[in-house]
C-alpha cells in the first residue's frame, strides 16, 4: 500500500526491500515494525515535525524510537478548489470542517493503524490533557490526532467514530497543531529509550502527584545565593526528605487542587 507524496509524509522505521528508487522518509509511507506511531490529520502538514524534530524527541525520531506520519486534509477537499469547510448549519460566525472531507482522511489513517491506537480530536471542550494521559498514550501502539481549524469539525464525525476530545488547557488556539506537538512531546519522552536516564521522569512535576522540588547546580554560590546546605551534605536520606518537603510545600501553595488529590491518595 502506498501514498502519493501529497497525501502523507512519514518519518520512522521501515521494512527495507530492494529498490532502485531513492527513499524519502518525508513523503513515502513506511511499514512500521514495532514502532510507536503518531498519525496527524491536519491542514498544515508542513508544521510537522516542528519542535518535535529537535532535541531528544528529534533524536528519538531519527533513531526510530517513534514514527510520525501526517495526512493532509486538503487532499480530500471538495471540488476544483479543494474546499474543506462550509458555513455552520443554523447560521453563525466562522466555518466548520465538513464531514465528507474528514471521513476519508480518518479512513486513510485507519488503514494504517495497528494495535491499540486511539483516535483523538484536539478540542478546547475536551478532557484536559495531563501527565496521566501522556503515560496512557505512551503505553499504546500509537495515536491518531485530528487537528481542527476554524470553528471545529462536524459533530456527526465525532459521534460516528466515537472520537475522544482532548484539550491542552482552558484556552482557544487557532488550530490543533501546536497542541498536538505539545502532547506528543509529553508522550514521546516517556517511551523506552527516549530519555537517557529513565529515573528522570519519576520525580518531575505531576509524575507522582506533586510539583517538582527546586533544582540547583554549580556554582555553589551565585550573587550571594547559596545552594541549600542539605544538598551538599551527601546524606541521601536527608536530601530525599528535603526534596519531598519542598515538593509538598510548592504544591500546597501553587496547586491546591493537586494537593487535595495527593492528600486523598496518601
Amino acid at each position: 500500500m502506498t501514498d502519493t507524496p501529497d497525501t502523507a509524509r512519514s518519518i520512522g522505521r521501515k521494512v527495507m526491500r530492494p529498490t532502485l528508487k531513492p527513499t524519502d522518509l518525508l513523503t513515502e509511507q513506511p511499514e512500521w515494525v514495532g514502532t510507536w506511531t503518531a498519525q496527524i490529520i491536519t491542514l498544515m502538514p508542513d508544521a510537522f515535525p516542528g519542535v518535535l524534530g529537535d532535541s531528544l524527541t528529534g533524536k528519538a525520531l531519527r533513531e526510530n524510537l517513534w514514527a510520525l506520519r501526517t495526512i493532509n486534509l486538503r487532499d480530500y477537499g471538495i471540488g476544483k478548489h479543494k474546499n474543506v469547510d462550509d458555513t455552520p448549519a443554523g447560521g453563525g460566525a466562522g466555518m466548520v470542517i465538513r464531514a465528507d472531507v474528514l471521513d476519508p482522511a480518518i479512513q486513510e489513517a485507519g488503514r494504517n493503524a495497528r494495535g491499540r491506537m486511539p483516535l483523538v480530536y484536539l478540542s478546547p471542550r475536551g478532557k484536559r490533557f495531563d501527565q496521566a494521559m501522556a503515560r496512557d498514550w505512551a503505553s499504546y501502539d500509537g495515536i491518531t490526532m485530528i487537528c481542527g481549524r476554524f470553528e471545529g469539525i462536524d459533530q456527526r464525525v465525532i459521534d460516528a467514530y466515537n472520537i475522544q476530545e482532548v484539550s491542552l488547557g482552558d484556552f482557544v488556539l487557532t488550530g490543533g497543531e501546536l497542541a498536538a506537538q505539545a502532547m506528543l512531546d509529553a508522550t514521546v519522552r516517556l517511551l523506552p529509550g527516549v530519555l537517557g536516564n529513565a529515573e528522570s521522569v519519576v520525580d518531575e512535576s505531576h509524575s507522582n502527584g506533586l510539583l517538582e522540588h527546586p533544582q540547583y547546580t554549580r556554582p555553589a554560590e551565585w550573587r550571594g545565593r547559596e545552594i541549600p546546605e542539605v544538598l551538599m551534605s551527601g546524606h541521601h536520606a536527608n536530601i530525599e526528605a528535603w526534596r519531598k518537603e519542598q515538593a509538598e510545600e510548592l504544591t500546597k501553595e501553587r496547586r491546591p487542587d493537586m494537593w487535595e488529590r495527593y492528600r486523598e491518595r496518601n
